[in-house]
């Protein structure tokens, strides 16, 4: 038997009180508001306000990579940097280094060139296979120098040895960089309560970190994705459009989601807590906490990351070649020169566009 549903009329009185209730809501809403912005001001108050005054951000800026001129040689410490005023360009690396051990390989890079005035952010995916000239030992993979630099010349030099490979490959000074891994990368994502993820294409995972899920399929289209499925998502190529290159617009879109989880109002009073633990999530970073808080606050203001971080790739031809550092032929990602400079000049340079 269908019941009939009647809507009742409100008396004058009862519009009354709806009125009275609506009106303290209001008034609870920005309560909460208020109050929110006083944990979070006082919270800023106990890392150290002066600290964090826009003057100050990044004041200990010393740019990690150097785009090394070859002739003549130059030392890193007499490259003489310009002031980038609110701007800095950042490595993100993610390794296969597992706990316990001293080396990794780079399997993912994503340059950031980050400018904090005009609230724009530039991402650069870097091919892990691209073939590089280490100096001193000839042509190898990108991947590899981390991992062959740290066993002959220790964990953090092996790093600044990726960094400095990279800031000579791209012409960029490159002043921070941070390092993650499959573990820490799952607790990030855990820690800012999950993420979601425009997926640009179906992804099925075919050698997944855990063996269960083997053969998950992903669709195209957006997910609320919580660490071990971001991480699984990332790593996954074999099953996407141009393999290594479908796997960088994976990251790309991972990293948007990061950044719009992080800096969204509910997390705000999460972020001092959040940057205090994300050192233990990291494998290495010369950032400090001040730098981490810098980088929220002034990118936190008026975020739109879909209008506001612009992701790009470097083309290139997958080719058999000679590696000097490892003495046999495997695959490498030969780049495009050309394109490369222009998108260096056109996006991650304070300069006029770049002309042929």
């Amino acid at each position: 038997m269908l019941r009939r549903h009647t809507q009742k009329t409100s008396t004058p009185q009862q519009a009354n009180w709806d009125a009275k209730k609506n009106t303290h809501r209001q008034h609870h809403r920005l309560l909460g508001a208020f109050l929110g912005t006083l944990v979070l001001s006082l919270s800023i108050l106990g890392y150290g306000w002066t600290r964090l005054q826009p003057s100050r951000h990044f004041e200990s800026l010393q740019p990690v990579g150097l785009p090394m001129p070859s002739n003549p040689p130059v030392s890193p410490e007499k490259v003489q940097v310009p002031p980038r005023q609110g701007i800095v360009n950042i490595l993100l690396i993610g390794s296969d280094q597992r706990p316990g051990e001293t080396a990794g390989h780079s399997d993912s890079m994503v340059l950031i060139h980050a400018n904090l005035n005009s609230h724009q952010y530039s991402l650069l995916s870097i091919p892990r296979d691209t073939r590089i000239r280490l100096p001193g030992a000839g042509y190898t993979k990108l991947t590899s120098v981390q991992y062959i630099q740290q066993i002959l010349r220790g964990p953090q030099q092996g790093i600044v040895d990726a960094v400095q490979s990279v800031s000579r490959l791209t012409g960029i000074p490159i002043d921070y960089y941070v390092e993650t891994n499959y573990t820490g990368l799952q607790k990030i994502v855990n820690a800012i309560g999950g993420i979601e993820m425009e997926l640009p294409f179906n992804v099925t995972l075919t050698h997944p970190w855990n063996p269960h899920w083997v053969g998950k399929r992903f669709a195209k289209g957006k997910h609320f994705l919580d660490g071990q499925a971001v991480t699984e998502v990332v790593h996954e190529r074999d099953s996407v459009p141009g393999t290594d290159y479908g796997r960088q617009q994976l990251q790309g879109q991972a990293l948007i989601g990061m950044a719009r989880a992080t800096l969204n109002p509910r997390n705000l009073l999460r972020l001092p807590a959040f940057y205090e633990t994300l050192p233990n999530f990291l494998v290495a970073t010369n950032l400090s906490k001040w730098d981490m808080l810098s980088l929220a606050l002034g990118a936190g203001e008026d975020f739109h990351p879909e209008q506001q971080i612009h992701y790009y790739q470097i083309p290139g031809t997958s080719e058999t070649l000679h590696d000097d550092v490892l003495g046999s032929d495997n695959n490498q990602v030969v780049i495009n020169a050309f394109a490369l400079r222009k998108t260096i000049q056109d996006h991650f340079k304070e300069e006029q566009p770049f002309s042929e």
